[in-house]
């Protein structure tokens, strides 16, 4: 079989060499894929933008491609799926929409109270002076949320009165309308990233994402700096209860609405210390980096997954076998990100990182004139497997010592709250 990735991300260097290593998959097509897919072996990389849904059909079409997986929200929101649909092709990923669940924040708020999902108490403004007003009815901590998507730079937990004023401000400065706002959920948050063929919806591991640049979960939040899976925090108890009171009746009121969602439905959520759940956001796909950390943890090959959810046999798959033991992946990213950062640096290492058993699944990377250097704020996720948490963090940390560019930025506390 032939697949067809689409994206350039770390996500999507996961998922193609996750796909690679079954029998069963003779090619994979990156489009327009990055520096690590160009030079992972079955792979092909084809540079076309993630919004040419024609020339994304015509790849699948010349190449004779059995499926096509949808890594980033962007084309989903736009309804790409929606598009290679009507020319027949098998894809994985929600409808435009089903995108809505992560591509407007407002929506997918409509969409829990419908469906009796448990979340924070919110409401959703397009006009300063009311969304002030009502900040200083609520208090801070307070957060606030770009409806739209925003490259997981949209939310702002504000500890003050005056930071949530000012990120009202920034937001709509930057034609981030509408807003919404809502309570402060205090706790540890958890990924539940969940497959999903329209009518069966079932949990892959539990994954813990750290969304603040600055170790200890400081300064601003990121697209994630590291992940690790299984999370304990997500214990068995609490995955069946994920299952039952989110993923389930979410599933149900999409049903509901007319909505065949087959993909990935992904619950971000907030546990307390009380051990209760609710749910911060929904996104419409594999998070990144938590599939980072997920994926070498999967024994099933992922074609048959992917497979089973496009063709509604999701429900009598076997059950998902998985690896035992740990996984860590640690963000190496450019100076300056989440803000301005420069590009063009040269990166040397990542043979003598994988050469240590650890993956490296480049991001923001590309090869030019023979050298890999860097494209992007998030570079590389460097990945290890341990017995335990604590030996794939130091396996994983010897890997990212071992890496180089000028400016490379990561977090040293990945994984503190389980090693």
């Amino acid at each position: 079989m032939k697949g067809l990735v689409v994206g350039n991300g770390g996500r999507e260097h996961a998922i193609a060499w996750k796909l690679l290593q079954s029998p069963q998959i003779e090619t994979c097509i990156c489009t327009p894929g990055n520096g690590g897919t160009a030079t992972l072996q079955g792979c092909q990389n084809l540079d076309i933008p993630i919004d040419d849904f024609a020339g994304i059909l015509k790849a699948v079409q010349d190449n004779r491609v059995d499926f096509v997986v949808i890594g980033p929200e962007y084309p989903l929101s736009l309804g790409i799926t929606d598009y290679l649909q009507q020319h027949h092709v098998k894809v994985f990923g929600p409808t435009q929409a089903g995108a809505q669940i992560e591509a407007s924040k407002a929506w997918a708020k409509e969409l829990m109270l419908e469906a009796g999902v448990p979340t924070a108490v919110s409401q959703t403004f397009r006009e300063t002076t009311a969304a002030k007003t009502y900040i200083a009815e609520r208090g801070a901590p307070i957060v606030i949320k770009a409806d739209q998507l925003a490259a997981g730079k949209g939310v702002i937990v504000a500890q003050t009165l005056e930071e949530a004023y000012q990120a009202v401000d920034d937001l709509i400065a930057k034609g981030f309308t509408p807003l919404v706002i809502e309570d402060y959920l205090a706790g540890e948050e958890a990924s539940v990233l969940a497959l999903c063929d329209g009518l069966t919806v079932c949990s892959l591991l539990p994954a813990q994402d750290h969304k603040r640049i600055g170790e200890g979960d400081t300064g601003s939040n990121t697209g994630g700096m590291g992940a690790y899976a299984p999370a304990p925090v997500a214990s068995p108890d609490i995955l069946a209860e994920v299952t039952e009171k989110v993923l389930k009746p979410t599933l149900a009121t999409l049903q509901k609405r007319g909505i065949d969602y087959r993909g990935v439905l992904y619950a971000g959520l907030m546990i307390s210390p009380e051990k209760q759940i609710k749910v911060l956001e929904f996104n419409c796909r594999f998070g990144d980096p938590e599939i980072q950390a997920i994926l070498p943890l999967l024994e099933t090959p992922l074609e048959e997954l992917i497979l089973a959810c496009i063709e509604q046999k999701l429900g009598v798959l076997p059950a998902i076998r998985w690896k035992n033991g740990s996984s860590i992946c640690v963000v190496a990213a450019s100076q300056g990100y989440p803000e301005a950062y420069e590009k063009g640096k040269v990166i040397t290492g990542i043979e003598t990182a994988e050469a240590q058993d650890v993956f490296v699944f480049q991001a923001g990377t590309q090869w030019v004139n023979h050298q890999l250097i860097t494209d992007g704020g998030r570079v590389l996720g460097i990945t290890a497997i341990g017995e335990t948490f604590q030996s794939a963090r130091e396996k994983v940390y010897q890997g990212v010592n071992c890496i180089q560019f000028a400016g490379k930025t990561y977090r040293r506390d990945i994984g503190y709250r389980v090693c």
